[in-house]
């Protein structure tokens, strides 16, 4: 049953590779950061290639340059300031990240409210039950799949023996604008990984913007993810797969108990709806967005995980996320069907384009930024070349840009993943470049 709260006790993240600083033996296996062992950074025409070209490994993860010339062409801009108002493209900011001043309540702004409550996997039909992943050993997080292996001749095919069925509870915390009128179909967002620190400020955020009529008056709905992290996680399960199931999770099992507990009615507009998310919720809004267009058309996101994290792994669809913008990394090979008359096994037409460049373009608007010292093979049995996040993103911008997307593509300098400065100082201009269009009343 839901339990309805007063006030926001929604506090839970799963923090994305997080591996404790300090602990007893036995000791955990820390990230990667650097070319995973046995991994092939040499030959650019063999399977699962890993390009290191203008990477800086003095840091961890290592810095990388903007004006690398395997990425997108951007406009840099002057420490301190963003890109201009409804600006579509490729821009550099930083390295100074201050929170923008919209991160802070002002006197005299009228303030939203906020009703919270949970869910229960017994209340769900599509992940019921949930996912949970025995990690060893105990006390290391991600533990299990940083000491597992990949099947034999596939780099980017992760073995998870150690998950099972079980129960997950998720934080929910709607936010209503002083605007709402009961009754009226309110526009809204939707946040993956709710919770999450980077969110500490979206309050103040959408009473000052909302107040300036710089966006609409909107619902801001935090939604908790199911937990754990990556491959043979609830969280990743949720996150990282390259499909609508999460989109109708949202649809048909969330958003009706968020009419009903806050007391909103969400439009059907699919102009006026949003997507959020952080690292592989980020991916997630993205993911909602492409397959269900007629539900969601403005995405937002911070170092989207656009890498194969699919798990479990898709013949399909071998590379996960990373097939929205590249080819598989992994060696060429036809696809077999089966033909009629006999049920005849043959080779068919080899593996389709990558889903954006192999699509006619969608009705979809994406904000997106990523850092210069983002992930990178963060996971030390992971040599896929598929596990660059910076170059995910850049990989984006370009096939967004030849497909003639809006779009505007932020890459931050002294920037980590999801960082949480520089989402201060560009959420509020993010959120206006994101309802560009959407009429304020």
């Amino acid at each position: 049953m839901n339990h309805t709260r007063a006030v926001v006790a929604a506090t839970m993240l799963a923090t994305v590779w997080c591996v404790p600083a300090a602990m007893a033996q036995p000791v955990c296996v820390t990230q990667n950061f650097v070319v995973p062992p046995g991994a092939n950074d040499k030959d650019k025409a063999a399977p699962f290639f890993i390009d290191t070209t203008g990477l800086d490994f003095s840091t961890q993860p290592p810095t990388r340059d903007p004006k690398s010339p395997h990425y997108v062409k951007k406009v840099e801009l002057p420490d301190g300031t963003l890109p201009p108002a409804g600006a579509e493209g490729n821009f550099v900011i930083g390295p100074t990240h201050n929170p923008a001043p919209e991160t802070v309540a002002k006197d005299g702004v009228p303030q939203g409210t906020t009703v919270a409550f949970d869910m229960s996997s017994k209340e769900s039909i599509i992940y019921n039950p949930g996912l949970i992943r025995d990690d060893t050993p105990a006390g290391c997080g991600n533990g299990s799949i940083m000491r597992t292996q990949t099947a034999p001749g596939d780099k980017s095919n992760m073995i998870v023996t150690t998950s099972h069925p079980g129960t997950w509870t998720r934080p929910i915390a709607v936010y209503v604008p002083a605007a709402h009128v009961r009754g009226v179909e309110m526009p809204f967002i939707v946040l993956g990984d709710g919770g999450s620190t980077a969110y500490k400020d979206l309050s103040a955020i959408l009473d000052n913007l909302i107040a300036e009529k710089r966006i609409p008056p909107i619902v801001a709905i935090q939604i908790g993810n199911g937990g754990q992290d990556a491959q043979g996680s609830q969280r990743g399960k949720e996150y990282d797969a390259v499909n609508g199931v999460y989109t109708q999770f949202v649809e048909r099992e969330v958003l009706p108990l968020v009419e009903k507990n806050a007391g909103v009615k969400l439009t059907r507009n699919p102009d006026g709806r949003a997507t959020l998310g952080l690292s592989s919720s980020g991916a997630a809004a993205f993911t909602m967005a492409w397959f269900h267009p007629e539900l969601y058309r403005r995405v937002l996101a911070y170092s989207p995980t656009m890498v194969n994290q699919q798990w479990p792994y898709d013949p399909a669809l071998r590379g996960g996320a990373w097939e929205y913008h590249s080819p598989w990394t992994g060696p060429a090979g036809p696809n077999l069907h089966v033909k009629n008359p006999g049920n005849a096994i043959t080779p068919g037409e080899p593996a389709g384009a990558p889903l954006i460049p192999g699509a006619p373009a969608k009705p979809i608007r994406f904000w997106f930024a990523v850092g210069d010292q983002d992930l990178f093979y963060p996971n030390p049995v992971m040599a896929d070349g598929m596990h660059d996040w910076v170059l995910a993103a850049e990989l984006m911008a370009k096939v967004l840009a030849d497909k003639g997307y809006h779009y505007q593509f932020v890459f931050a300098r002294n920037s980590r993943h999801v960082d949480r400065p520089t989402v201060g100082q560009t959420l509020p201009h993010a959120l206006e470049w994101l309802w560009k269009g959407y009429p304020i009343p």
